[in-house]
């Protein structure tokens, strides 16, 4: 693999850090010029852009590589949504899938919520990992129509509270919408969302099923992985 980093004078440890902090916190690319000033790295917020843009999906899909490889994500229940944003004053949809555990499994940019929409975003899904046990969603009728094309379903499931995992999952991409002042275009909004959910579910540990000293553990080893990617 050619090294992505060769005609870089920058350390690849400092453009992972600066990547790592804008994608994974809810920083503009100011704060975040601040911060690695204040740790003595002194760098323009448009380079701090300019990274992230040039290695964030190159980390993002060698994340996504190992976790399919390695089947680190679940096929017993999928919880669906699709969550309003604006671009320009024109409203567009964020279809989003993540599994039982809350990992982010798929992220889909369309105009429309139809049944169209709805079965393009579950062809993505499905060939990537294969199809879900069981499908959680809300009573949109898209789903239903586009699930009973691909013949499953028998498997999905409605409820009030039942698909409290994937709305509690927009959270983070509320937060950085509003540090954005909103996304500027269809396909810089699909880019940040699909960098974005492969990075947190990177750093996913979900602190509260373990003991402080396991979760110290965990952490210790996401950051190693994190930075050998692209190595």
């Amino acid at each position: 693999m050619r090294d992505p980093f060769k005609y870089f004078k920058t350390s690849p440890e400092i453009i992972r850090l600066a990547v790592m902090m804008y994608i994974r916190f809810p920083l503009s690319l100011r704060n975040v010029e601040d911060l690695l000033h204040e740790r003595g790295i002194d760098i323009t917020h448009e380079t701090v852009r300019f990274w992230w843009n040039r290695f964030g999906p190159l980390f993002a899909k060698s994340i996504r590589k190992q976790r399919v490889q390695n089947t680190n994500y679940s096929n017993w229940t999928w919880h669906l949504d699709e969550v309003f944003v604006r671009i320009n004053g024109e409203l567009h949809y964020l279809w989003r899938a993540v599994d039982h555990e809350g990992e982010m499994l798929e992220a889909f940019v369309t105009k429309r919520r139809d049944r169209k929409a709805a079965l393009k975003f579950l062809r993505k899904a499905t060939k990537r990992y294969g199809p879900p046990d069981r499908v959680v969603t809300d009573k949109l009728p898209s789903y239903r129509a586009a699930l009973r094309e691909l013949g499953i379903a028998s498997r999905q499931e409605t409820g009030r509270w039942l698909n409290n995992r994937v709305e509690n999952s927009h959270q983070p991409l509320r937060r950085r919408e509003e540090i954005m002042n909103r996304f500027r275009s269809t396909r810089s909004l699909q880019k940040f969302a699909a960098v974005q959910s492969s990075i947190h579910n990177h750093f996913n540990l979900e602190r509260h099923f373990y003991r402080r000293e396991e979760f110290k553990e965990s952490r210790t080893q996401a950051l190693l992985e994190w930075r050998q990617l692209a190595a």
